[in-house]
């Protein structure tokens, strides 16, 4: 099942038996725009993050989050039945009353059709004082986390009016206030374990056996800076905004501004690979501070082999990396590029470049005809397949390795 959000919509595609075909499946409003009397502030509609809960019987189950409140969707089949016979009519045409007792006719039901039903189970409200970026559900299927700029809360996903406060990050004194949370995951098989990242370039781990309040991580993965490099941009760009966990749990895969970073859970010194996404950006960079586009907020993706990371970029294009050789593919989510394709013509930035050569596309990313407007923030791959789902603006595309 492969699940995509269009602004307040949440937008489900089932796989075809044979094939990477999908197939719409339902679609359903999952947040409507709210207004906080309180603080006299309008909230949004629109849908931050979605997670898939395991699945353990025939439904679906996933978790969708706006600004404020997170609620819990079961997609599930169901059959309309219909009264088809009864005393007035014989499923073909209307009956007079009937006359005497053995004329009488029990109603019959019959199948009418099957319909997707999209139905909330559980809406968990009132639990963050900022807005909600993050959720991540535990490996043991009964908790997950939801995450702010300054606080981390768990969940029980059966109780929804209350939650417990596991990561504070405030300040007394906001004035004091240095650094926010970008981030948050929980470990793929310990279910007391989770990590958070923050706009100080480092990713924290915490164990919820400690303590209550996690305050305190059991380790921390930061890379010291040069401080010959640094500039009036280096905190903004080294700020993280993903991390993954690796599907063992073994590695940890971060993405700044200009890199992808690899870390080994048992060393916290610095990244065992780094990989620049962005370097020649790098002298552009006073022009993407005044256009905002260094704010951006590009997500990491593992394989499902772990030994393949993807990441996105400008002008639609993303980039797919072996982690034991460092070899890149390059590819643009860009409906002109599939027909430059299928007709062999130029691709779009560069008159005399076709999609025949090697390394074509890696050389456009180093234009100075790059659309800042166009860009993959968000990705995902397939568990089990070399499938990729890429969103690009109003579009979803879909990649299969032959």
């Amino acid at each position: 099942m492969l699940c995509c959000v269009l602004a307040s919509s949440v937008r489900a595609f089932r796989l075809q038996k044979k094939g990477c075909e999908y197939k719409f499946y339902t679609e359903f409003q999952s947040h409507e725009p709210e207004f906080d009397y309180l603080k006299s502030l309008e909230i949004e509609e629109k849908i931050n993050k979605i997670k898939w809960c395991k699945r353990q019987n025939q439904a679906h189950f996933l978790l969708s989050t706006n600004d404020k409140t997170i609620k819990l969707w079961k997609v599930f089949e169901k059959s309309l039945r219909v009264v088809s016979e009864s005393n007035h009519h014989d499923g073909a045409r209307p009956l007079p009353p009937p006359s005497n007792l053995s004329h009488l006719r029990l109603p019959r039901m019959t199948h009418q059709e099957n319909i997707i039903a999209a139905v909330p189970r559980k809406v968990y409200a009132n639990a963050h004082a900022y807005h909600i970026h993050s959720i991540s559900v535990n490996s043991d299927q009964e908790t997950y986390i939801s995450a702010d700029d300054l606080r981390i809360n768990l969940w029980n996903l059966n109780i929804s009016d209350q939650s417990f406060n596991i990561v504070d990050i405030k300040p007394v004194n906001m004035e004091e206030l240095t650094e926010v949370i970008t981030a948050t995951e929980f470990h793929p098989s310990h279910c007391n374990l989770f990590m958070y990242s923050s706009s100080k370039s480092n990713i924290k781990l915490a164990d919820m056996r400690d303590s209550a309040l996690c305050d305190k991580h059991a380790k921390c993965f930061e890379e010291e800076e040069d401080p010959t490099t640094r500039s009036f941009f280096s905190e903004i760009i080294s700020s993280i905004s993903d991390v993954k966990f690796s599907h063992d749990g073994r590695y940890i895969l971060s993405r700044d501004y200009l890199s992808l970073k690899i870390w080994d859970v048992n060393m916290e010194s610095k990244p065992i690979k780094t990989i620049p996404i962005h370097d020649h950006l790098r002298g552009k960079l006073c022009d993407l501070y005044e256009n905002d586009c260094i704010f951006d907020k590009f997500e990491c993706v593992w394989g499902g082999d772990d030994k393949h990371v993807l990441t996105g970029s400008y002008h639609n294009f993303f980039r797919i990396y072996d982690t034991d050789t460092l070899n890149d593919v390059v590819l643009q989510a860009d409906k002109s590029a599939f027909k430059a394709k299928k007709i062999g013509g130029p691709l779009p930035g560069n008159k005399n470049m076709r999609n025949g050569p090697k390394g074509a596309l890696r050389d456009a990313m180093q234009l100075d005809t790059l659309d800042f407007n166009k860009k993959i923030l968000h990705a995902s791959w397939h568990p089990r397949e070399n499938t990729i789902a890429i969103a690009a603006t109003n579009n979803l595309f879909l990649y299969s390795a032959a």
